[in-house]
């Protein structure tokens, strides 16, 4: 499997928060970012004003970038004052002001320089899980209203696993995962046609014989889902190349509605897939440790969780203690959404919820602790939170060994 670093993307990134001077159009019109000496590193001294292809988003944890393509402009603004030290800064264009001035006050900024020589500024709300992954991608700490940066041409920066890319797609940097070497193995088992994701994920599971669910759940479970990605966007890349190159022409006139139904089908393929993929993955490590469950199994208001342990008719029924019942929803990223899993079974009374989503905020997961949800992190994602909430979090084997006592007391109680 292909797993680039940072430094292959980022050539470095610099983080500091927000003054209302910066983004606040009732204190100043500057247009400039402050406190940029430090951005030096990578972006080099101006010995003349110099404008750079830009990429500005405001971000949030719910809704998908507001974008824009700009320019900014690096210039010493002491270039005439020879007898003082330089003083870069860096200047946002007035068209910027339509994603810059979303942020407020205390709100964060990231400037990146890309291996493309491009800028991506990235503002956020401060405290926000999009900042907490950002830092957590860069290796930067909580910002200060003075730049921190981080120079990646003199280090590779972090290894670009599941994680980091969930993290890289969020600011629309796409990682090819693809591996051509897999492609023969794949064409022979599927054809040009993707089967269900049942099959697919079976297909990935049979490919890595170091995977051992037993004794490493958590690391079974990540080595499954990154091959699967790979393998999917390696059959994908080759269906898509072949589709193209059939084009999209019938009756000697461009098929603009072909194109558009295909490529909302891969869209809709992708978001599908992640899913799934995840609730494929689980089953198949709580077979491997001999645990009952249904999947889907009905609750009240024809709910269906995730997962139920030992089952739904452990949940029917009325003599069967629900302190012995489980109840696990499955996300591979929460946002919002953890909130559903709390309807779906009245007769739990805590709920787990297990995400491959690193790095949510603090404020996030005491929401989830003040309603009774217990998130469940693969360990190999668990370092992109900070250390107070690695003392909550379960890792999928925690979960995996309160299960079993549940098992177990419902045996001894029968």
């Amino acid at each position: 499997m292909k797993q680039g670093y940072l430094a292959d993307y980022f050539s470095g990134v610099g983080v500091k928060r927000l003054s209302g001077t910066e983004v606040d159009p009732g204190v100043s019109n500057g247009h400039e970012f402050q406190g940029t000496r430090a951005l030096q590193a990578f972006l080099g001294l101006p010995s003349e004003s110099r404008s750079i292809p830009c990429t500005y988003m405001w971000l949030t944890d719910d809704d998908p970038p507001m974008r824009l393509d700009a320019a900014a402009t690096w210039y010493d603004a002491r270039a005439k004052q020879p007898h003082r030290a330089p003083e870069p800064r860096l200047l946002y264009t007035a068209e910027a002001e339509a994603v810059v001035y979303q942020a407020s006050e205390n709100d964060t900024l990231f400037v990146c320089l890309g291996r493309n020589e491009r800028l991506l500024i990235l503002l956020c709300r401060g405290g926000s899980d999009i900042e907490q992954q950002l830092l957590w991608l860069f290796g930067l700490e909580s910002p200060t209203l003075r730049f921190a940066q981080r120079d990646l041409r003199v280090q590779q920066g972090s290894r670009l696993d599941f994680a980091a890319r969930h993290v890289l797609d969020a600011i629309e940097v796409e990682v090819d995962v693809s591996d051509d070497a897999w492609l023969d193995r794949l064409l022979a088992k599927f054809g040009t046609k993707f089967p269900g994701t049942a099959p697919f994920s079976a297909f990935a599971r049979s490919q890595i014989r170091t995977a051992d669910p037993l004794a490493q759940p958590d690391q079974a479970l990540m080595l499954w889902l990154d091959l699967e990605e790979t393998l999917f966007f390696t059959l994908e890349r080759h269906i898509i190349d072949q589709r193209l190159r059939a084009g999209f022409v019938e009756d000697e006139k461009t098929d603009v509605d072909g194109f558009i139904s295909f490529s909302l089908s891969v869209q809709n393929r992708r978001k599908s897939r992640a899913g799934h993929s995840l609730e494929h993955h689980l089953a198949s490590v709580f077979e491997a440790h001999g645990l009952r469950f249904d999947r889907g199994g009905r609750t009240e208001g024809n709910k269906k969780p995730d997962f139920l342990f030992p089952g739904a008719e452990a949940y029917r029924d009325a003599a069967f203690d629900p302190d012995r019942l489980l109840l696990l929803g499955a996300k591979s990223t929460c946002k919002d959404r953890w909130r559903q899993v709390l309807s779906e079974g009245a007769k739990v009374p805590s709920k787990h919820l297990v995400t491959l989503e690193p790095g949510i905020s603090l404020n996030q997961t005491d929401e989830m602790r003040s309603a009774g949800l217990q998130l469940v992190v693969p360990e190999p994602i668990q370092d992109s939170y900070r250390a107070e909430q690695r003392e909550w979090l379960f890792t999928l084997r925690d979960f995996i060994e309160l299960a079993k006592q549940r098992a177990a007391s419902a045996l001894t109680a029968s």
